[in-house]
């Protein structure tokens, strides 16, 4: 191990050296969901990245050994629903390894059925729903290149559900940032 300041740097850290370092990454919180009626699975997803405008690409990880990455290698869709800060509790619930599917997860989510035949939530943030582009093993995990076919965003001022040091919270009314551009 190498020390160089306070915050120490390892030359080889360990998965709670790792996990310490990208829990100081705040990310928003969605819901992942392939499938919808009988067939709908979801899970709670913080790994949701734009990746190219043209054409339009996102980026999700899943576990490989997981359950939904072999539905959506099979399906070839999936759709992420961003969740508000008032949706919490389905981000707790959908954590779960017995979190609810099928029709019970539809009606708890309150969702419907989208073009590309995932459960979309209405009263999410945003929902983007994409068609398998391609997959890549990463670890222990798959990274899966959706390309996105369509989308809702909220009518309302956004209040996206964040995580950030292994707690949920919530963006401020106004950053300091902004005060000071609109100060300028």
């Amino acid at each position: 191990m190498t020390a160089v300041t306070a915050g120490a740097l390892l030359a080889e850290p360990d998965v709670a050296a790792f996990r310490a370092a990208m829990a100081r990454f705040p990310t928003g919180v969605t819901l992942l969901t392939q499938g919808s009626g009988d067939e709908t699975l979801v899970m709670t997803l913080n790994t949701l990245t734009s990746v190219s405008l043209d054409p339009l690409l996102i980026l999700v990880s899943v576990k490989a050994s997981g359950r939904m990455r072999p539905r959506i290698s099979s399906s070839g869709s999936f759709a992420v629903n961003v969740l508000a800060e008032s949706q919490l509790d389905l981000a707790l619930e959908f954590c779960r390894p017995d979190r609810p599917e099928g029709r019970a997860a539809m009606l708890r989510l309150g969702a419907e059925e989208g073009v590309t035949g995932n459960a979309v939530l209405p009263a999410a943030e945003t929902y983007v729903e994409c068609v398998l582009d391609a997959e890549y093993t990463a670890g222990d995990h798959t990274l899966l290149i959706g390309r996105v076919v369509a989308l809702s965003g909220g009518s309302s001022e956004p209040d996206p559900l964040l995580f950030h040091q292994g707690r949920f919270g919530r963006l401020s009314p106004a950053s300091s940032v902004e005060q000071r551009e609109a100060a300028a």
